[in-house]
């Protein structure tokens, strides 16, 4: 990895540049899944070929857990709670835990999850579909929602505040990134976290958001397998992508010095200070080092007195006194 990389792989970037970063790319991806909006019908007939599929292999847990939900309120409401906030509480604190606790790994998790919410964004506008809770009630789903919305800041419009609902896209279901940004979470908890208290919080965190996102109705069961899939293909491909990075962010500050170096720009204020210190001029400056002897000038055959002139070893073994004799007639002439 070229010495510019490791570099800023392993000290903590900008806290103000890592938050616009992230601000623009979540507003990038929100607005990206209102643009991902499909047709109704063509999202309700993915959600039912979904629930065809798990039920031919015995894989429609929802519809047990959904019904525990709707009939258990101490269970039901806390669901929708945590459906509807920990995704935005829990994966920007451990972005942050990492950037502040983790620097040298920081840059990878970042582009881990920036890369799987892209695929996911992609998956939404390819198969748009319709979550269980959205479906005809004759399909045995209750959208615990909005049966409990009287308990939240929610309606009948998923997890969007009331009045809100407009402006989020209903139908992106698969894949699920509430499960996908709780397996995030779990990974670096379990990779990064000492303490036995926050490995054992990386794996129940992704293993209730499952069962939260399916007995609330907002996704199947294969929805919650598209996500952990989703991050397990961000997570293959964001060492290629940070290489790629790396030779982009080479090549253009190798341009940069190549045109300072013809322009013949200043030299940086911190290559200045260490060629005061080291009495150096610093390499590639456009600087030329002084000329010690400007202004001296000898003629063909002259030499400063006491000069001694290259003599081989042959001659220095012969004549023994060459270096002595060349300083005598020097003192004479």
């Amino acid at each position: 990895m070229p010495q510019t990389a490791r570099a800023r792989t392993a000290h903590r970037p900008r806290w103000w540049a890592e938050l616009l970063l992230l601000a623009v790319v979540y507003g990038a991806y929100s607005a990206g899944r209102l643009l991902a909006r499909g047709d109704v019908s063509t999202a309700v007939d993915h959600g039912l070929a979904i629930l065809r599929i798990e039920k031919a292999f015995f894989l429609n847990a929802e519809h047990p857990l959904n019904r525990l939900f709707t009939s258990t309120p101490a269970l039901g409401i806390p669901a929708d709670f945590a459906y509807a906030s920990l995704h935005y509480l829990v994966t920007p604190a451990v972005l942050i835990w990492i950037f502040r606790r983790r620097p040298a790994h920081y840059r990878a998790a970042r582009a881990w999850l920036m890369l799987s919410t892209l695929l996911g964004l992609i998956g939404f506008t390819l198969l748009p579909t319709c979550p269980p809770r959205l479906l005809d009630a004759s399909y045995g789903f209750v959208d615990t929602m909005a049966q409990y919305s009287s308990y939240g800041w929610w309606g009948a419009e998923a997890s969007a505040p009331r009045g809100l609902g407009g402006m989020t896209n209903q139908y992106a279901a698969m894949p699920s990134l509430h499960v996908g940004w709780a397996v995030w979470c779990g990974v670096l908890l379990w990779r990064h976290g000492k303490s036995p208290l926050l490995r054992i919080l990386g794996v129940v965190y992704p293993l209730v958001t499952v069962i939260v996102v399916m007995g609330t109705a907002n996704h199947y069961f294969l929805d919650a397998v598209a996500g952990v899939a989703v991050m397990g293909a961000g997570a293959l491909l964001t060492a290629p992508a940070l290489r790629a990075a790396d030779r982009g962010w080479t090549l253009a500050t190798g341009r940069y010095a190549f045109v300072a170096r013809h322009a013949r720009l200043p030299v940086p204020a911190q290559a200045a200070d260490e060629a005061s210190v080291t009495g150096t001029t610093p390499v590639n400056s456009p600087v030329k080092p002084p000329i010690v002897s400007d202004g001296c000038e000898t003629s063909t055959g002259e030499r400063f007195p006491g000069q001694r002139t290259r003599t081989n070893s042959s001659t220095r073994t012969a004549g023994g006194t060459g270096a002595a004799a060349d300083d005598a007639a020097t003192a004479a002439r």
